[in-house]
């Protein structure tokens, strides 16, 4: 199994209206996506069709192997580690659990422990703290963390799952500049392990896109401004069409930067 995800020409609309268009697109082993646009650009819907929680009005579906309407997505899910903003108000219920609970629930993506857990599930649980540096933490209960110590523990409890593809979504919303780049920085050490899992990250800022983010699809209005390799696909003109604005582009060790021109000095049209 080569394509680890693959959309062929999918078509979404919600009461009449077109939420994505014409979207082909194609994740391998072995890469690690940036998915990129403004809010209500489609990125959230492309990310439920490939966990299987909505379905196209057109098109073909394949994730892991598996060909959507022909196999048990539940099955697939097991496969697919998902972090999100979301996850804080799943959790809300849930602030006395610890970090080792949390992440252990991890192993069958639940909420909460309901099933009892084994000394090997409890070994990998505090191995997986190790790797993100949350060891410290392991007793804490999940309601007094802050919230970069909850994005990396919720990190942690996708990885219990021994994902094969790892969606990052917007990981760092609401993220202090020191909490943002520790989170950046293990990101960063995941995309360069040998049999780790495919990483779509999922953002409208682009200096999130660690080094090892190899590509990247910019989407705008639900329709695909461009994909491919990030360094030929993060231009301003790209960025420019995505956003609305006119920006400058700089890269500073394997980041990329923008910043808004002196909108008195160009023309410059925002439908552009």
């Amino acid at each position: 199994m080569n394509d680890v995800v693959n959309l062929d020409g999918i078509l979404m609309k919600k009461w009449e209206k077109t939420i994505v268009s014409n979207i082909n697109w194609k994740v391998k082993k072995g890469e690690h996506w940036a998915l990129l646009g403004l809010n209500g650009s489609g990125k959230t819907s492309l990310l439920k069709i490939i966990t299987g929680y909505e379905w196209p009005s057109k098109g073909g579906v394949s994730v892991l192997g598996n060909t959507y309407g022909s196999c048990n997505i539940q099955n697939v899910r097991t496969k697919i580690g998902w972090v999100s903003t979301a996850l804080d108000d799943r959790f809300q219920a849930r602030t006395s659990d610890t970090v080792l609970e949390v992440i252990l629930s991890g192993k069958l993506a639940s909420i909460g422990l309901y099933e009892d857990v084994t000394t090997e599930d409890i070994s990998r649980a505090e191995g997986t703290v190790e790797r993100f540096n949350i060891a410290h933490l392991i007793n804490e209960p999940i309601g007094i963390l802050s919230q970069g110590e909850k994005r990396k523990t919720f990190l942690a409890r996708a990885w219990m799952g021994n994902p094969e593809l790892l969606i990052l979504d917007e990981p760092c919303n609401g993220l202090d500049v020191f909490s943002r780049e520790s989170l950046l920085e293990t990101i960063e050490e995941l995309t360069h392990l040998e049999n780790g899992p495919t990483i779509i990250y999922v953002t409208h800022h682009i200096e999130e896109m660690v080094r090892g983010i190899t590509d990247a699809l910019i989407l705008k209005e639900g329709k695909v401004v461009a994909k491919g390799k990030k360094e030929n696909v993060i231009t301003a003109k790209n960025l420019e069409s995505a956003f609305n604005l006119p920006l400058k582009l700089s890269w500073e060790d394997g980041r990329a930067w923008i910043s808004i021109k002196d909108k008195q000095t160009i023309n410059y049209k925002a439908s552009q």
